[in-house]
């Protein structure tokens, strides 16, 4: 059985949602989709899920808010006369946008969180809809039926282990399609609450995991997963075969194509993720597998650079003498909820790198300030333009001379290189440049393993 999750570009429109539906019933091992909210249909367009946020702001704010549950309706309703469905059928979703700002919400974080699921809902009921009319035997399943239940803040939920008992107890047969909205749980309090933006990804990996699916496809709007950005190297070799490991480390630097956070209850459920393109499900896309038994085809997988980090670079002399110094320092950073993404340190010498989206100029004045007071350094300074540019492969773990390479395509292009540092996975390897380096850096390290 496989579990089939379609981004928002792959259901925008009547025309894409009509070659979603040939790609799911292409193969009668796909019983389980899973559905985002309509993306753009041009490059001007709005997404459904940002028309949704407006309208939770509007009601928030005591603002008119006809205009865009007019406009959301008139999306759902495009799709639907492509297939011709009666209007009718479509009341019981206007009926329901419509009642919205009469629930009861305990605060307006979960008044957000529930408008914004509603864009997935009414695709998954939509689709539903769709195929039942063409024949098919569709079923509509929210999360609320499979007991997808849900911890942590509205807008950013975190799945429980519950959720994975009660998905393995649900049932259904062979024969037909099972429909799930994407993105969002149930609270134990019963309320609605999203995984982080691009969450869908997320539900088809519970779904994936919980259903003991043998294969999770994600289709999106790309052929595969790319060896580096499409903007920044031309024509990029795409990747067949990565693990979940080398999916994670290229994450965190900036692949967007899958959802990080998806490939947990997928390495959990020891589930392979296919990632296609909706408009080319002939071609093979990426496999992301797990580690075991791996055989990689080249020694790097993917370079990507992240342009988001800064970084609190401190030097005072017999800073290794000094106990607990460090703990000191993370104290700091955790008073303010603010994490540290790398801590390279010489003998006397310390850098913390910090995530530019965590903090704003304000707090980084406060955080300085506190650690000049309990540190005292020789000297203290905020340094934002830091870019890190990852490099990762499994084929570079037990190879000789992989830093080499790297870094001399780096020094005959006379870009600066203020930090290096190895993954404990010796998987890969961080790459710390200015900001105005990152793509130069790329392309560079690119053409020395991809070029020929």
């Amino acid at each position: 059985m496989k579990v089939v999750k379609f981004g928002g570009s792959s259901l925008a429109d009547g025309e894409h949602f009509a070659q979603a539906i040939k790609i799911i019933t292409a193969d009668p091992q796909r019983r389980v989709v899973v559905t985002s909210a309509p993306g753009k249909r041009t490059a001007n367009d709005t997404k459904v899920t940002d028309l949704l946020i407006k309208y939770a702001q509007q009601v928030i704010a005591e603002q008119p808010f006809q205009e865009t549950v007019t406009q959301i309706i008139d999306r759902f309703t495009a799709i639907a006369d492509y297939f011709n469905v009666p209007q009718a059928k479509l009341a019981p979703l206007a009926e329901r946008l419509n009642e919205l700002p009469n629930w009861h919400f305990p605060n307006n974080n979960y008044l957000l969180a529930a408008f914004k699921a509603h864009g997935e809902r009414f695709n998954a009921q939509l689709m539903t809809i769709i195929l039942q009319q063409l024949g098919y035997e569709a079923r509509f399943v929210t999360p609320e039926q499979v007991g997808l239940r849900v911890t942590g803040t509205p807008n950013n939920a975190s799945v429980t282990p519950e959720a994975y008992s009660l998905l393995d107890r649900f049932s259904f047969n062979d024969s037909e399609l099972l429909i799930f909205p994407g993105f969002y749980g149930i609270t134990l309090a019963g309320h609605l609450a999203t995984f982080s933006r691009g969450g869908s990804d997320i539900t088809g990996a519970i779904l994936a995991r919980g259903l003991h699916a043998d294969l999770y496809e994600n289709f999106t709007d790309v052929d595969a997963i790319y060896v580096a950005n499409p903007a920044v190297v031309d024509h990029p070799q795409p990747i067949a075969k990565m693990t979940y490991r080398e999916m994670r480390e290229l994450s965190y630097a900036g692949f967007s194509v899958f959802h990080d956070e998806a490939l947990i209850p997928a390495i959990q459920g020891n589930v392979p993720i296919n990632v296609k393109n909706t408009q080319h499900p002939e071609k093979p896309g990426t496999l992301i597998v797990p580690d075991k038994n791996f055989q990689p085809a080249d020694i790097v997988t993917g370079v990507v650079s992240g342009k988001h980090f800064a970084a609190i670079y401190l030097h005072k002399y017999l800073l290794n003498k000094e106990t607990g110094f460090t703990l000191r320092i993370l104290n700091i950073l955790a008073r303010h909820n603010v994490s540290y993404e790398h801590m390279p340190s010489g003998i006397d010498d310390i850098t913390i790198i910090l995530d530019k989206n965590q903090i704003d100029d304000q707090l980084v004045d406060t955080i300085c300030n506190e650690i000049q007071e309990e540190i005292n350094p020789d000297q203290l300074e905020w340094i934002d333009n830091y870019a890190i540019t990852m490099v990762v492969g499994e084929g570079m773990r037990n190879r000789i001379g992989v830093i080499n390479d790297i870094l001399a395509p780096l020094a005959e292009g006379g870009i600066p290189v203020p930090i290096i540092n190895q993954g404990a996975s010796r998987i890969s390897i961080m790459i710390g440049t200015y900001d105005r380096d990152a793509d130069k850096a790329v392309r560079a390290i690119y053409h020395r393993f991809f070029a020929n």
